[in-house]
C-alpha cells in the first residue's frame, strides 16, 4: 500500500513562477532590496501570501539548528590558488557541519545571472567570495540586495560591509623586492597581475617603494593576468629588453613558473643567469625546477578563516561588516633555489646571450 504524499512547502521557485519573475527578484523582494518596481513587488508579495511561503522562518530555523548552507562563488584563473582555496573552505565546512553550494564563473568573470539565481534559490545564508569576485560590484550588489552576509578572501582593500581575510600585499611585495636588492640585483623585472584587482596594484606599489629606496635600482614592468600564458608573454617582453633584467619578480607563482620556462627556452640557467621569484607559495612553487623562492600567502588558512568568521556571524546574528571584520594574516618569505646574486657583468652565460633568443 503506497504512502500518501506529504504536502510540499512552497519554494522560491514556486513563488517566482506564480509572480512571473525570476528567483533573484523574489529574493530581492523578500529582503527588502532596492531597484524593484512597486508593481513587481506587489505581485511577488501576493504570490507569497497565496502560497504561504515563509522563507525567513525557514532560514532562521536552519541557522539555529546548526544546519548552515553557505555559498562559495569563485572564478579564479589560477588552478593552484583555487585548489588551496577550496581545500580550506571544504575542511572548515566539514568541521562546522556546514553545507557548501558552489557557483563558478570563468576566467575571473562573475557567474552568469542564472548561476547566482540558483545559489539564492538554494537558500544559502551567507556567501564566501574568492578573488577576484570580492571586488566585483555586480556580484556584491546582488548579494547585498539579497541581504546576505559576505566574506571576502584576498581582496587588496577591505570592503566596508563584509568580512575580509587577506594579507598585507604591499608589505609582502616590499619584502620580496628588498630581498632581491639585498642579493645585489639592481635591474629587476616585475610581472604585474590582473589590473582589475586591487591586490595587483598593492604588490606593484610595494615593489616600487623598495626600488625607490636604493639609488641606481630600476623596476621593469610587464603586464600579466595571474595566468601561466600571460606570464609567458610578459617574461618574453622582459627578457627582450637590452640590457635584460637580472631578476624577475612575478605577482603569482603561475606567472613565475612561466618565467622559468621562458628562461630555460632561452638557455638561461635559473638562478645563475636569471633569478626568478613568485608569490603565493602554491603547489607549483615546489614541483618545478628549481623550486621557487616566493611569498607564502596562506590561501588555505585564509579561506578557512573566512568561512569560520562568516559562520560565527550567522550563528550570533552579528553583522558581518564593520572595522573589526578585517582580518590580516601573516605572510612569509620562503627562500628556495631560484635565487642567487646577479652574474658579474664580464662573465657571460654558459650558452646563448643573456636576454637574446637562442639559435634554432
Amino acid at each position: 500500500m503506497s504512502k500518501p504524499n506529504r504536502p510540499r512547502g512552497a519554494t522560491i521557485v514556486d513563488v517566482a513562477q506564480r509572480a512571473g519573475v525570476s528567483r533573484m527578484t523574489v529574493s530581492r523582494v523578500i529582503n527588502d532590496g532596492a531597484s524593484v518596481r512597486e508593481t513587481t513587488r506587489e505581485a511577488v508579495q501576493a504570490a507569497i501570501r497565496e502560497l504561504s511561503y515563509a522563507p525567513n522562518l525557514a532560514a532562521r530555523n536552519l541557522v539555529m539548528a546548526g544546519e548552515l548552507r553557505i555559498g562559495v562563488v569563485y572564478s579564479n584563473p589560477s588552478a593552484a590558488f583555487m585548489s588551496d582555496f577550496l581545500v580550506g573552505v571544504f575542511e572548515e565546512a566539514t568541521n562546522a557541519g556546514a553545507r557548501l553550494i558552489l557557483a563558478r564563473g570563468e576566467n575571473g568573470h562573475p557567474p552568469a545571472e542564472a548561476e547566482l539565481e540558483r545559489l539564492l534559490a538554494a537558500g544559502v545564508q551567507g556567501v564566501v567570495l574568492a578573488p577576484p569576485l570580492g571586488e566585483s560590484a555586480a556580484v556584491l550588489g546582488v548579494l547585498r540586495t539579497a541581504g546576505l552576509p559576505v566574506a571576502v578572501v584576498a581582496a587588496g582593500r577591505p570592503a566596508a560591509d563584509a568580512i575580509n581575510v587577506r594579507i598585507d600585499d604591499r608589505q609582502a611585495s616590499w619584502t620580496m623586492t628588498r630581498h632581491l636588492l639585498d642579493l645585489g640585483h639592481r635591474r629587476i623585472g616585475f610581472i604585474a597581475g590582473n589590473p582589475d584587482q586591487t591586490a595587483s596594484a598593492e604588490r606593484l606599489e610595494g615593489a616600487r617603494a623598495a626600488i625607490a629606496a636604493v639609488p641606481g635600482a630600476e623596476l621593469l614592468l610587464a603586464q600579466g593576468a595571474f595566468t601561466y600564458d600571460s606570464g609567458l608573454r610578459a617574461a618574453e617582453r622582459l627578457l627582450d629588453r637590452a640590457p635584460a633584467p637580472t631578476a624577475i619578480f612575478a605577482s603569482n607563482d603561475d606567472m613565475a613558473a612561466a618565467a622559468v620556462s621562458v628562461a630555460h627556452r632561452r638557455h638561461l640557467d635559473v638562478p645563475r643567469d636569471l633569478t626568478v621569484v613568485g608569490f603565493d607559495d602554491a603547489t607549483v612553487a615546489t614541483t618545478l625546477w628549481p623550486p621557487l623562492t616566493t611569498v607564502r600567502q596562506p590561501v588555505r588558512q585564509m579561506a578557512a578563516v573566512a568561512l569560520d568568521r562568516l559562520i560565527r556571524a550567522l550563528r550570533s546574528s552579528a553583522p558581518a561588516g564593520g572595522a573589526a571584520a578585517d582580518h590580516v594574516l601573516d605572510h612569509a618569505l620562503i627562500q628556495r633555489e631560484s635565487t642567487a646574486p646577479p652574474r658579474p657583468i664580464d662573465t657571460p652565460p654558459d650558452a646563448g646571450t643573456h636576454g637574446a633568443r637562442p639559435h634554432v
